[in-house]
């Protein structure tokens, strides 16, 4: 009797001791026995347009402090190709989108010696107040200094969920973490889901997610981000 109590006890210190460390792995494995099918691979992204009267594909907009998710109101990219100043187009880079199940990290260095952002793999550089700005995933997030899991998309009958904590957004020398949710797994103000739509017989997705700034010269200012492509399954 005494053997069962003990071990009983063991295992509630181990069960305890691992929702203390609140580490990424242990949210990742509750997520994943219940959140579906997993997509492994590289969501191809569509570029941004805005030739016509709404903006389609992939694209970034910032919410000033105090705003919200459905009205804004909304910081204006005066280097934006549309009409709409708060939208922020995206270009697919080297990799063609984003992967998930592995990271697409900072290139070293980081930064020009304008202090434009580098990174490619995920979307090319785009212009932010005359400063490009680039997106990575890197097993330690570059704000913070937390370790971070790969990005991670599942699928449950057309409904997609996942978290994109190592969603990194690197600008004049700086980084702003933009995952969802966040390192420490908060997610303060804004921040919201990654959520989307998948059609398994085209392979067409949406993605969306908001992810609030702590800290910087953006602190209060949230992220919103729309994805949109073409999944290709890892091989």
């Amino acid at each position: 009797m005494l053997r069962v109590l003990a071990g009983a006890a063991l295992a509630m210190l181990a069960l305890a001791a691992l929702d203390g460390c609140g580490s990424s792995s242990t949210h990742t494995a509750i997520h994943t026995a219940s959140a579906g099918t997993p997509l492994v691979g590289t969501f191809r992204l569509t570029a941004g347009s805005c030739s016509g009267p709404s903006v389609t594909g992939t694209y970034f907009q910032m919410i000033q402090p105090g705003g919200t998710l459905a009205a804004g109101k909304y910081f204006e990219n005066p280097d934006s190709p549309c009409a709409n100043k708060s939208y922020t187009s995206g270009v697919p880079g080297r990799n063609g989108g984003l992967v998930t199940g592995s990271y697409q990290p900072n290139p070293v260095p980081a930064f020009s010696k304008t202090l434009s952002a580098l990174a490619d793999e995920i979307l090319a550089p785009q212009s932010f107040t005359e400063i490009d700005f680039a997106i990575s995933t890197n097993p330690r997030d570059p704000q913070t200094g937390l370790k971070v899991p790969a990005p991670e998309v599942y699928d449950s009958n057309g409904r997609l969920s996942g978290q994109i904590e190592a969603w990194s957004a690197a600008w004049n020398d700086q980084y702003f973490n933009q995952g969802s949710p966040k390192p420490n797994g908060t997610s303060p103000g804004l921040t919201s889901p990654l959520t989307g739509t998948y059609d398994a017989s085209t392979h067409a997705f949406v993605l969306t997610w908001a992810s609030q700034v702590v800290g910087g010269p953006f602190n209060g200012f949230t992220g919103y981000w729309h994805l949109q492509g073409t999944f290709a399954p890892s091989t």
